[in-house]
């Protein structure tokens, strides 16, 4: 969990692609985080170990953990919201997500994805339906806090990815600080961050 006055966000990409759609609006939305939102900045973190997470496995999930499932846990507890984009692979999230997910379900330390903020930016161009339904499902099962209002579909093209892998449309920079709004203020009304 944040401590007081804290501003953390985490941002975790369901795409291991080096030019991911998915990763590169999370970049962006990071980009625009370290702007005045809402009169604050926000502090983003996107999470690196997607590829390396040990497939899930109930009789792993004890001390000793992986290094890698700490690290993730501990990411997921440092932060005050998170936001997941992702793409649909044969009709639903990635199998690197999912497994990502399954981790988070027996987490019961302090600060765990329970009740935590969340939500998401799906940027694929063919609508991605059976991705995001599935995280919504997933989500809720972790019994994560999802957003609605941080919840968006937000199209990007390969063309609108610069050569820094940043997004500088303005209209899609305004989208990213309106979700940042509405999950920070999640944050703030449950006092996951600054009260």
């Amino acid at each position: 969990m944040g401590s007081p006055a804290s501003n953390h966000l985490l941002l975790i990409s369901g795409s291991l692609r080096s030019g991911s759609a998915n990763t590169a609006i999370l970049r962006t939305t990071i980009d625009v985080a370290g702007e005045a939102v809402a009169g604050q900045a926000i502090d983003g973190h996107l999470y690196g170990g997607l590829a390396v997470l040990p497939a899930f496995n109930p009789d792993a999930d004890r001390d000793p953990l992986d290094p890698e499932v700490e690290r993730l846990r501990a990411s997921i507890h440092a932060a005050d919201g998170i936001i997941f984009s992702a793409p649909e692979y044969a009709g639903a999230l990635p199998g690197s997500l999912k497994n990502l997910l399954d981790w988070t379900i027996g987490d019961d330390e302090p600060g765990s994805i329970y009740n935590k903020p969340v939500g998401w930016i799906n940027c694929s161009t063919r609508g991605a339906a059976g991705a995001y339904h599935e995280l919504r499902a997933v989500l809720g099962y972790a019994h994560a806090r999802i957003v609605e209002a941080a919840c968006v579909a937000l199209p990007i093209t390969d063309t609108m990815i610069g050569h820094d892998g940043l997004v500088e449309d303005a209209t899609v920079r305004r989208v990213l600080a309106d979700v940042l709004t509405e999950l920070r203020a999640a944050w703030t009304e449950t006092g996951e961050g600054d009260a």
